[in-house]
């Protein structure tokens, strides 16, 4: 009995240490983010309102830089700070390296095909290297700078009809039908939004009712027990208007393959890159051509909702503050010189230009939560424990907004940018709206040149105002949820062609 007493005794010195130990560390790895308290079922379904990106914003002031909440059946982390995105991305990004997949996009596989949603594996990689090393770069980029040139005089040309018709125009459609040609050109070598075309128009009506249905909330994503049910109708709804739009896209890609058969490669475009990209690789190491057509439809997707949905908030808040007009006009105007039009070689010239850009996209970025992501395994993120499969929203309109790294951060303010380092390529997470890390926007750089020039155009070929309804609009700053998210209230403004 001794022996045994003894052994017990020593058992009780070597372990007891180290079970205080684990019990002291335990809180720091079981205790979730804090958040409110949510109802039986529906979690926090109801706290969130029809702009979710600014009430979960606020909750930052009882809650701290990072959010737990459950919304239905979905465990949901949101980061509300620079410093959380920090943590995010550079210690943290592989393991929320995979997205969170709506139902709507799971239709026709369009999740397993699309880039910025495809599984972090094998074919990610492939088309992520082929749309940044051989698609999206400045060479490919520079060489068809015409293409878009002459896509913005179209622009200007319908601004200037429209508002000889009706004396005021809606500037994000305009925006948008520039921004469809100028891809159309860049992927497929033809006008999209002509007159003439046909297939083009009909690929137009097509892709606008698949972004119609792909930004509707569904209650699906929060109760999958639903998903049989389809209770508002949405992926059935998804189902036709994307087989609509993948069947013209479809046609498009079919079309150029026995281009090529018959005459060789001859055309430079996008879908000429993607399409060189099976050359000569195994049945096996191909991706297929509806993954071809996946992708085709994704650029359009991202690049005319993002390029007309920013310039339309950079257009309402200039026309806010024409001081801050009047100086990018002027920029403008010694740069270029009047009677001269803006092309993309100015655009680093402008550094006026790009601060009213970033600080657009700093109020306004048009995926307010980034594209969402999930953990894909446990971990602890800045000492709180995080589970498997938790949906995280990185808040970039809540970012933009962090009072520790903007002095006045609700005020339009462009001169904050001029002589600063910050840009929105990923490395400054206080300014994030195409995302950071592994699955950052491929598509930056054409996007930046976009942006600029749809603007600097807009601002060098016209004067602009507003009547009594475009300043009542101006002032409603509601917004509307969808693929990017859109003034609730359209921009309409007065264009007058500048003297040359």
């Amino acid at each position: 009995m001794d022996k045994a007493w003894i052994f017990f005794v020593w058992c009780i010195a070597i372990f007891a240490p180290i079970l205080i130990l684990l019990r002291r560390r335990k809180p720091l790895t079981t205790r979730l983010p804090p958040g409110p308290r949510g109802w039986p079922v529906f979690g926090n379904m109801f706290h969130l309102g029809s702009m979710p990106h600014r009430t979960i914003a606020d909750l930052k002031k009882d809650y701290g830089p990072v959010v737990w909440l459950k919304i239905g059946s979905m465990n949901t982390m949101s980061v509300l700070t620079a410093k959380s995105a920090g943590e995010l991305f550079k210690n943290h990004d592989s393991n929320f390296a995979e997205r969170n997949i709506t139902e709507v996009m799971k239709v026709h596989d369009f999740h397993k095909a699309a880039i910025s949603l495809a599984p972090y594996g094998s074919y990610w990689r492939v088309m992520k290297r082929i749309m940044t090393v051989e698609m999206v770069v400045q060479k490919r980029i520079n060489e068809t700078e015409p293409i878009r040139r002459r896509c913005i005089e179209n622009m200007v040309e319908w601004i200037q009809d429209e508002g000889v018709i009706n004396g005021k125009v809606e500037v994000a459609r305009f925006v948008f039908l520039a921004s469809f040609n100028m891809l159309g050109n860049l992927m497929l070598s033809r006008d999209l939004v002509s007159p003439k075309s046909v297939e083009g128009s009909e690929f137009f009506t097509a892709m606008l009712e698949f972004m119609e249905w792909s930004g509707h909330p569904n209650v699906v994503d929060l109760f999958p027990c639903l998903k049989r049910l389809d209770p508002q109708g949405l992926s059935k709804k998804m189902e036709e208007g994307m087989g609509r739009t993948l069947k013209v896209v479809a046609e498009f890609v079919a079309e150029r393959i026995k281009e090529r058969e018959l005459n060789g490669v001859q055309k430079k475009d996008f879908l000429e890159v993607l399409l060189e990209g099976n050359d000569g690789k195994d049945d096996s190491e191909k991706f297929s051509e509806h993954d071809l057509n996946i992708v085709v439809m994704e650029v359009f997707l991202a690049g005319s909702e993002t390029t007309s949905g920013s310039t339309e908030w950079a257009m309402v808040e200039l026309l806010s503050n024409p001081d801050i007009m009047a100086k990018a006009k002027d920029e403008l105007a010694r740069v270029i010189g009047k009677g001269n039009k803006f092309e993309e070689r100015y655009i680093d010239k402008l550094p006026y230009l790009q601060a009213v850009m970033k600080e657009t996209l700093r109020l306004h970025p048009p995926i307010p939560f980034l594209v969402p992501r999930k953990a894909m395994q446990e971990t602890t993120f800045m000492g709180y424990r995080i589970p498997k499969d938790t949906q995280l929203f990185v808040n970039a309109w809540a970012i933009g907004r962090d009072p520790e790294c903007y002095e006045d951060p609700l005020l339009f303010k462009p001169e904050r940018f001029l002589g600063s380092n910050v840009d929105y390529k990923g490395q400054n997470y206080e300014l994030i709206p195409f995302g950071a890390g592994r699955r950052i926007c491929a598509g930056i750089p054409l996007a930046h040149r976009m942006l600029h020039l749809v603007l600097g155009s807009l601002l060098h070929e016209f004067d602009w105002e507003v009547d009594e309804i475009g300043r009542n609009g101006i002032k409603d700053d509601r917004e509307r949820m969808g693929v990017t998210v859109r003034k609730l209230v359209p921009l309409q403004a007065m264009p007058r062609r500048c003297s040359t």
